[in-house]
């Protein structure tokens, strides 16, 4: 029986989104950018030279951006390279968001039906009621933030005053986010997540995608530092995906990384998470492993959260080039009846304005074990990458998504 494994980049996405102007992302282009930066000598922190992937390019990553802009992509090493040896295509977005919920939901099938509600004023950003609600839930006299901020420079601003008063840090960005950062021992970590859970139910009603626990540790001494123990609580998804096509056609689903947070629990069977580095070795373990008929479902966030948000252009840099150089093992543990997907959920231009996401068209790379010859998808929508894992797996797809394969 087949197995297949889906792999999303999150935020390594390709530009050329038809209505990225409306997103004020008119020419974001993350791969792109990166390339050219890297290309100019302006990435050669901890690297140096053009932007070198040369087993994702033999694969179709090249091909995959110049059916995404249309042109060929510049300064990338390795490119053009020989016939690509994968499937590859490009793949934009109906979902009227450049989120994490919206794109991996629709990468599973299912497309986003409402819109998303936003927290656009800066500060304060949210409404006196919905802040009285966290202070009551905290069972403190208010909350600190009330802003639009990156986690890791609001920590530092209000990280003293919330270790004097207790009050837990609440901030938003341009996606649809709640979140809350609070020290892991002197507020407690079990504390911060209750609070996350009893304040979500509200947030979902009003179609806030997700309110993410940010816990911390240090001091105003010597500084303060995020854990790896963040929690997302999502919004369920409008429908089944792809996750509960799979269980409910008897296959097991195992979640690499935060996809049990992005959709709520729902069709998963087995989780692991961690730091990117650990989590490619779960995927690893997974190629060798996983049982017949099963997904393995995989999300590398760092390329996002440490690098695209943050605007670390050579950062970017080094972990695309670090997991470039894993793919010949991830292909070469591939069964004859198997199939990788490698894909992005959005972007994250590190040259754009800023410190979100962007609205971009995303890469595609499949491959089959078996030695199956390579082949051009062309231009796709999120949904026929759900639709092409169910096909492979040989299961219904109730989803609007057509499969390449």
């Amino acid at each position: 029986m087949a197995r297949a494994f889906l792999v999303v980049l999150d935020s390594v996405g390709c530009g050329g989104a038809p209505d990225a102007a409306s997103f004020g992302d008119d020419g974001a282009n993350t791969l792109g950018h990166i390339a050219r930066e890297c290309a100019a000598g302006r990435a050669d922190t901890g690297r140096s030279g053009p932007l070198d992937l040369p087993h994702l390019a033999r694969l179709g990553l090249g091909a995959a951006m110049q059916t995404a802009i249309g042109m060929a992509p510049p300064g990338i090493a390795h490119w053009p390279s020989p016939e690509p040896s994968a499937i590859w295509a490009a793949a934009e977005e109906i979902s009227k968001g450049k989120d994490t919920p919206s794109g991996h939901w629709e990468l599973a099938g299912v497309p986003v039906p409402w819109d998303w509600h936003y927290f656009p004023d800066t500060q304060p950003a949210f409404p006196a009621d919905l802040s009285a609600q966290a202070a009551r839930l905290a069972g403190t006299d208010g909350i600190l933030g009330d802003c639009h901020a990156s986690g890791t420079e609001i920590i530092a601003r209000h990280g003293a005053a919330h270790l004097q008063s207790g009050w837990p840090i609440c901030y938003t960005s341009a996606d649809s986010v709640f979140q809350i950062a609070a020290h892991e021992t002197h507020f407690g970590l079990q504390r911060l997540l209750d609070l996350c859970q009893a304040l979500a139910p509200q947030l979902h009603r009003m179609k806030v995608g997700r309110v993410i626990a940010r816990p911390f540790i240090g001091d105003g001494q010597s500084g303060f530092t995020r854990t790896e123990n963040r929690r997302d609580y999502a919004i369920s998804p409008p429908a089944p995906t792809l996750c509960d096509w799979v269980q409910n056609a008897g296959g097991q689903v195992q979640a690499i990384g935060k996809i049990k947070d992005i959709f709520s629990g729902h069709g998963i069977d087995r989780v692991v998470k961690g730091r990117d580095a650990a989590l490619m070795g779960h995927l690893h373990e997974a190629l060798q492993s996983a049982p017949e008929g099963s997904l393995t479902f995989a999300n590398f966030v760092e390329f996002d959260s440490l690098y695209g948000h943050r605007r670390d252009v050579a950062g970017y840099a080094r972990a695309l080039e670090w997991f470039d150089g894993h793919v010949p093992h991830l292909t070469g543990a591939l069964r004859p009846a198997d199939l990788l997907l490698l894909t992005a959920d959005h972007g994250n231009d590190p040259t754009w304005p800023g410190s979100d996401h962007t609205r971009e068209r995303v890469p595609v790379i499949g491959l089959r074990g078996g030695n199956a010859p390579g082949c051009e998808a062309g231009l796709r929508g999120f949904a026929d990458i759900g639709a092409s894992v169910a096909a492979h797996l040989g299961i219904a797809a109730p989803g609007p998504g057509v499969s390449f394969l």
